[in-house]
């Protein structure tokens, strides 16, 4: 590049031979003196080394020659003021360039270089070229840095020393020498060209921006040096970083050509901080939806606050995603949680509301809560201290009163609890490797449609996936490895959670999830849970098994199909009902359970597959479908496939209501059940009332609600032998435990009959 070429810029002065009234003795603006006329000065055209050189008499200690035209000043621009001199006689002089450093209005740049290095002439007649190099950016081989404030100069020479010396100088030269500067000038601009000082204190956000308005598609080089921004810099071209930049949090980096982590890597120069302001300028740019990590592991020495790295935002709603790296949390980071236990008081009243909370300002938001009657996955929603009040995010089942509640708050690798709403953000292709030490992803208080899609979150410490409030709605978790850290703990000993949920609508699909105490603990309705395999077991012979996924509340209107249930069971529960006592509504409903893998091994003869626990009475079955799945027990048989667990209240069997259970296959379980289930009876003596048990096999040790239908196999005869032709009448519900039926004619008959049985009745 070359100014005088490209833009048509005049550089060099006029010459000697066009008047000396263009050369000043001062320094060189409008209305200094100039040489025309001067007793100390002459034109002299013709000199054997110079041609046309002007003759100068020194009689000043610091004799100036300046030129009087604006010689501009450009961004990106070096110029070198080259004069050849020689000594004629008298006292031999020093001599350096030296020049008027203007700003646009015509005042004087402050606190800047104006002179060049200093040359003393030793020998008459010698001549002897000075140089100087004057320019906006502060580059090594630049005299004379003049800063973005500086728009002309008027160049030239002094001379210093004593008086009475006479010199001849040939024509000024002054020529564009940025070439030396720039390796490909055509490709990059430096951000020093445009003022940039990059010592760490001076805010170069004015000289950024520039060289961003100057770039015309052109790459900007951020040479070495430490850079401090203080405000927002946009770059709508290429960067590339050989120093770094600094930033206060609130202010952002946006690389709009080249976003991605590892050039906000190279701009700050730190992973951690770099992932910070790459996710700001994420959630400020509407050029890009997605943050590509580009394969790079960041180390993070503690929990990413999301919210604090955007301090500008507490609420965003548009589609954003983060995708292609690892995150992994360093053991010897602050990943330590932080536990209280403090009195507070409860009533069911307000559900979701702790009063009275002492030591309040010291509980954090998204802490895990424990106590008599706190169910599972219960965590502090928000709190308001001035009240003493903290919201949660479920009702509690037994709880009423004033006691000790434990708040432990577990450290997260991405933490989005300081949002208020997070909506359409996707984490995919991502290892959440948290070492041990700690957790993986907090969501946002309330938000639709998070997605965690095709990523591994390893070795959690305490949960892979946490939603504290309704983060959660409608969120998608697919394709996900989770990899417990708890592998070789005994199942008893394990307490971390892959997931929950608290909203409705969840797809949880197609993961793999191994030896969590719990995969997945639901609350909320419409869940679809599919092609998911989870296996929790040990190696103990007969061991206890914990539940794979638990459901949090009875009315589910839930679906789960096509999962591996190895080494775990479906729980149903209602431990987030405040008053979990049956007392209207529809009770446990809305339940498919289809074309599923329930496997066990070594497992006590009591385990089953399909658990529901009511925490209150009276509670019954209406509207479940279980069908098509298979049950295998291996290394011992077990009793059941399902069952009601009665530790807090037994269900009203007398109640159920539209539940099948039907095609399932059985392989090591004993009692294996259907509904509806038909029965073939004979009696070899003539009875009037027969008492037909249906023994283990109605599912979940239910009564014998019904009886469709009753069919005659060959005849029934009377003591005589003569074939009886009366329709029989039916009891259900027989017997001490109401699992038997009886089958009653119009005589004593034997014979052979078929009936089919069932567990609910529709018209209840």
């Amino acid at each position: 590049m070359n100014k005088a070429i490209t833009d048509g810029i005049q550089l060099t002065p006029s010459p000697y031979a066009n008047g000396l009234d263009q050369y000043s003795s001062s320094d060189g603006t409008p209305g200094s003196p100039s040489y025309n006329g001067a007793a100390n000065a002459a034109f002299v055209p013709a000199d054997q080394d110079f041609g046309g050189a002007l003759e100068l008499l020194k009689t000043e200690s610091t004799q100036r020659l300046r030129y009087k035209g604006e010689t501009p000043i450009v961004p990106g621009c070096y110029l070198q003021i080259k004069v050849r001199i020689k000594a004629i006689s008298g006292n031999l002089p020093t001599v350096r360039i030296a020049a008027y450093a203007a700003r646009s209005n015509g005042t004087p740049v402050p606190g800047v270089v104006s002179t060049g290095p200093n040359t003393a002439l030793t020998t008459y007649g010698q001549v002897v070229e000075i140089t100087a190099i004057v320019g906006i950016g502060n580059r090594t081989g630049v005299d004379m840095v003049w800063g973005p404030t500086a728009a002309y100069g008027h160049f030239g020479i002094d001379l210093l020393g004593q008086n009475g010396g006479v010199v001849r100088i040939d024509d000024i030269e002054i020529n564009d020498v940025s070439s030396v500067f720039l390796g490909d000038v055509v490709s990059t601009i430096d951000v020093r060209d445009y003022g940039a000082v990059g010592n760490g204190t001076t805010d170069d956000t004015a000289a950024f921006e520039a060289a961003n308005a100057a770039a015309n598609g052109r790459t900007v080089l951020i040479p070495n040096g430490v850079f401090r921004l203080n405000g927002d810099v946009t770059f709508d071209t290429r960067t590339k970083f050989e120093g770094t930049v600094t930033m206060p949090t609130e202010a952002i980096l946006l690389l709009r050509r080249n976003y991605d982590l590892p050039n906000y890597i190279e701009a700050f120069g730190n992973e951690e901080l770099a992932f910070r302001k790459a996710f700001q300028a994420l959630l400020n740019n509407s050029d890009h939806e997605s943050l590509d990590l580009g394969g790079r592991k960041v180390a993070l020495t503690g929990p990413i606050d999301m919210q604090a790295a955007v301090p500008s935002r507490s609420r965003y709603s548009t589609r954003r995603a983060i995708h292609n790296g690892q995150l992994i949390a360093l053991a010897d980071g602050d990943w330590a949680t932080t536990t209280i236990t403090a009195q507070a008081t409860y009533s069911p009243g307000n559900p979701r509301v702790l009063s009275n909370v002492a030591n309040i300002a010291n509980i954090e938001v998204g802490s895990h809560v424990t106590g008599a009657g706190v169910g599972r996955e219960v965590y502090v929603r928000s709190k308001n201290v001035a009240r003493g009040e903290i919201t949660l995010n479920a009702a509690l089942y037994d709880a009423a009163g004033t006691q000790n509640f434990t708040f432990r708050r577990f450290k997260y690798l991405l933490d989005f609890s300081g949002f208020e709403v997070v909506s359409k953000f996707v984490l995919h292709n991502i290892e959440f490797q948290c070492s041990a030490v700690c957790s993986g992803i907090l969501l946002a208080g309330a938000g639709t449609i998070f997605t965690v899609r095709d990523c591994f979150i390893t070795t959690p410490k305490d949960r892979g996936i946490t939603s504290m409030g309704g983060g959660c709605q409608g969120m998608f978790i697919e394709r996900n490895q989770f990899l417990s850290a708890e592998d070789s703990l005994a199942v008893s000993a394990r307490s971390s959670i892959a997931l929950n949920v608290n909203a409705n609508d969840a797809k949880i699909r197609n993961n793999r999830a191994t030896r969590f105490k719990h995969f997945a603990v639901l609350s909320g309705k419409n869940h679809l849970v599919s092609g998911n395999h989870f296996f929790q077991g040990d190696t103990i012979k007969g061991g206890i098994r914990s539940a794979g996924v638990v459901l949090a509340e009875p009315y589910a209107s839930f679906i789960f199909t096509n999962n591996y249930s190895d080494n775990a069971f479906l729980e149903w529960t209602n431990e987030r009902d405040p008053e979990p006592a049956f007392s209207g509504g529809f009770s446990f409903s809305a339940m498919e359970i289809s074309s599923n893998v329930f496997l066990s091994g070594d497992v006590a003869p009591s385990f089953s597959y399909i658990v529901v626990k009511p925490h209150g009475a009276d509670h019954f079955l209406n509207g479940v479908n279980i069908t098509g799945n298979q049950f295998r027990s291996i290394n011992g048989s077990i009793n059941r496939a399902e069952r009601i667990d009665t530790s807090f209240a037994a269900m009203n069997l007398t109640r159920t209501r539209n539940v099948r259970m039907q095609g399932n296959n059985f392989f090591g379980v004993v009692s294996q059940v259907t509904s509806p289930y038909t029965i073939e009876h004979e009696e070899n003596t003539p009875q009037q009332s027969w008492l037909i048990d249906t023994g283990s096999a109605l599912p979940f040790q239910a009564r014998a609600l019904s009886i469709d239908a009753v069919a005659v196999r060959g005849g029934v005869r009377n003591a005589a032998g003569a074939v009886n032709w009366d329709a029989p009448f039916v009891r259900a519900q027989q017997g001490p435990n109401a699992n038997q039926v009886l089958v009653v004619f119009s005589e004593p008959v034997e014979g052979k009959i078929g009936l089919t049985v069932r567990i609910d009745n529709d018209l209840v």
